[in-house]
C-alpha cells in the first residue's frame, strides 16, 4: 500500500536513485495552482510526461515504459485534474497502491492554492475554469473542484501551497525535489539581468557584461539570445567564443567534484545588463554543451519568462 504523508513542507523527497526503478510522479491539484508549470519542470528533467491521462491507463503506461524504455524513459510524470472523469479520482488511490505494490516508486503531489489567489489568477489571465458553466460562479466552481479532488489530497505524498510562489519558484521547487530521480548531478543554467539583482539561489555566477552588447544594434534590440541574428552577431567576435570555452572548461573540471560530494543539484547563473542577449546566448550554448554529456540539464531565463 501507498503510505504518503500530507504536508505543507515544500521540500520534496530525495531518494537514492536506482537506475532500474520506475519513478511515477502524479501531479494533481487546483486549476490555476501551477500543475502545468510543475509538469514542464519534470519534462525538463527528461521525465516522460503525459497530461490528463485516465487513471485506468496508468498501469498500461508503466508496463509500456518497463518493456520498451530504459534510463531516462523510466521516469514518468502524469498530470491529473478535473478534466478527468469524476470516477478517476475515486479509483486513483487503488491504482497507485497496486503500482506501488508492483515495485513502482509512486509520488503523488497535490498543488494547492488559496481561493482568493485562484480567483485573482483566473481574473488576471481571463482563463475559464474547467468547471465554470453558465450560471456557475468562479467561487462555486473552485468549491466543486475541491470536493472532487478530496480523495487525492488525502493520500498525497506532498501538498504544495503555491499561493505565495511565482511560477519560477514553483518550477525550481519541483525540479530540485525530483532531481534525485535522475542519474547524476542536475544542472540549472539560468540567465539574469544584473540591474534586477543577483539570483539568490546561485551556486556560481558568471558576468558576461564584458562582451559586445547586441542591445546597441537597433535591429537586434527587440530580439533575444535565442534568435539567430543575435547568435551570429555574438559569434562574430572571437572574445565571445573564448569566454564560452573558458567557462565550459572550468565547469567541466569542477562539476565532477560536486558529484563526488553527493550534490544532486547545482545552479549556474550567467548575467548581463538586461538579461536578454549575452546571458541568454551563453546559457543556451552551455546547456547544449552539457546536454551532450549528461542528463538533467535545465535552462531558465529569468527576464524572458
Amino acid at each position: 500500500m501507498v503510505n504518503p504523508v500530507s504536508t505543507n513542507d515544500p521540500t520534496l523527497p530525495h531518494d537514492q536513485p536506482d537506475p532500474n526503478a520506475v519513478h511515477l510522479v502524479v501531479l494533481t491539484g487546483m486549476s490555476g495552482g501551477g500543475k502545468t508549470v510543475a509538469l514542464r519542470a519534470l519534462e525538463d528533467l527528461e521525465f516522460y510526461c503525459v497530461d490528463n491521462l485516465p487513471s485506468g491507463l496508468l498501469p498500461q503506461l508503466v508496463q509500456s515504459v518497463r518493456q520498451d524504455g530504459g534510463g531516462r524513459r523510466r521516469r514518468i510524470a502524469v498530470g491529473v485534474d478535473v478534466r478527468n472523469r469524476g470516477e478517476d479520482f475515486e479509483h486513483m488511490p487503488l491504482v497507485l497502491s497496486e503500482l506501488a505494490d508492483a515495485g513502482v516508486h509512486v509520488h503523488l503531489v497535490f498543488i494547492d492554492c488559496r481561493d482568493d489567489v485562484l480567483i485573482k489568477r483566473f481574473s488576471e489571465t481571463r482563463r475559464r475554469h474547467p468547471l465554470a458553466r453558465r450560471g456557475v460562479s468562479l467561487a462555486d466552481a473552485i468549491a466543486e473542484e475541491r470536493r472532487l479532488l478530496r480523495p487525492l489530497v488525502g493520500i498525497a505524498e506532498k501538498v504544495i501551497d503555491s499561493s505565495d510562489l511565482n511560477v519560477h519558484q514553483l518550477r525550481r521547487m519541483i525540479a530540485t525535489g525530483y532531481a534525485a530521480a535522475t542519474e547524476g548531478l542536475t544542472l540549472m543554467f539560468q540567465s539574469f539581468a544584473f540591474r534586477r539583482g543577483l539570483p539568490l539561489d546561485s551556486d556560481f555566477v558568471f558576468d558576461a557584461r564584458c562582451l559586445p552588447n547586441p542591445h546597441w544594434q537597433p535591429k537586434l534590440r527587440p530580439l533575444s539570445g535565442k534568435d539567430a541574428p543575435v547568435r551570429d552577431f555574438l559569434e562574430a567576435d572571437p572574445m565571445v567564443s573564448e569566454y564560452f570555452a573558458d567557462t565550459a572548461r572550468w565547469l567541466d573540471a569542477w562539476l565532477p567534484r560536486f558529484e563526488q560530494d553527493d550534490r544532486s543539484y547545482v545552479t549556474i547563473s550567467v548575467g548581463c545588463t538586461g538579461g536578454r542577449h549575452r546571458s541568454v546566448y551563453l546559457v543556451e550554448r552551455l546547456s547544449r554543451h552539457f546536454r551532450a554529456k549528461r542528463e538533467g540539464v535545465l535552462t531558465f531565463h529569468r527576464e524572458l519568462e
